[in-house]
């Protein structure tokens, strides 16, 4: 599987990518504009029994809801476009999680749109707005969060437990991303599912997380650690779902080198789930 904006990835398929988030997230805006209008427009003649200017404040009350979904849409949409970080970014990133994604995937499984392509678009048009919106951090503020998949399946050592009991036998890709971690200085983690995710995120308050997994724990991801920044990065599954899979690890350095401040030095530390479920 390619990995969300690396720059390996096949141009056109970024751009089919953001296409089919710009083209849903329009019909999203669309929907909820006629939903509110209908709010006015449904109850008209009813509310005239109620006072005589109800109708009337009221339907400033929806004017002003559509306004703001309208301005939403167009802070996004001139975010994707420009790429460069625009006032409310944030809010912009927090929008698109909390409000168009749900409503892009209902969307799509109208139109018959695979759920997974939304998911791919989603994480894509996501680490944009990361890249727009986040800085340059030290690297005890950077979390490398890796899911327990990449390690080798006939692997004896108990990684979940202690990644430092990897023999970095170079049979999987943890020993490059060990190397990475010492390397960097930046915190390195394994989780066995969201929880402990979650947990180890508590733990570590880290400023950003680049994030490997799956299209749908990647984005489940994002949206739960919503408003710390996440980057994801598509793991290739070339025996399939969370056997052996592999991340390209230049592409895990090059957002390491985006993210990280040059001018700051520190010690980053190995977190696996054993110690963030005992701590």
């Amino acid at each position: 599987m390619q990995i969300a904006n690396s720059p390996d990835q096949p141009r056109s398929l970024r751009k089919a990518r953001k296409r089919l988030f710009v083209g849903l997230i329009s019909v999203a805006c669309l929907v909820m504009c006629v939903f509110l209008a209908l709010l006015w427009v449904v109850p008209y003649i009813g509310l005239d029994n109620i006072h005589p200017a109800a109708k009337w404040v009221l339907g400033a009350l929806v004017l002003g809801l559509i306004g703001m979904v309208c301005v939403a849409y167009w802070g996004l949409f001139l975010n994707i476009v420009t790429k460069k970080p625009l006032p409310g970014s944030r809010r912009f990133r927090g929008l698109t999680i909390k409000l168009f994604l749900p409503l892009m995937v209902l969307l799509g499984r109208a139109f018959g749109i695979d759920k997974q392509h939304i998911m791919l678009s989603f994480i894509s048009v996501n680490n944009e707005l990361v890249l727009a919106e986040a800085g340059q951090y030290a690297p005890e503020k950077i979390l490398l969060l890796m899911p327990h998949c990449l390690q080798n399946s006939k692997c004896d050592r108990r990684l979940t437990y202690d990644i430092n009991n990897c023999a970095r036998c170079g049979k999987c890709p943890l020993a490059g991303l060990l190397g990475l971690h010492d390397k960097y200085g930046v915190n390195l983690a394994i989780a066995t599912g969201g929880t402990i995710a979650r947990r180890i995120v508590v733990q570590l308050r880290p400023k950003l997380i680049i994030a490997v997994a799956c299209h749908r724990d990647l984005s489940s991801g994002i949206q739960d650690t919503y408003p710390l920044p996440v980057y994801g990065v598509l793991n290739e599954r070339p025996h399939g779902p969370c056997l052996d899979t592999t991340v390209a690890l230049d592409t895990v350095e090059a957002m390491l080198l985006r993210f990280l401040d040059p001018a700051k030095a520190g010690h980053g530390r190995t977190i696996s789930t054993g110690q963030a479920a005992q701590e």
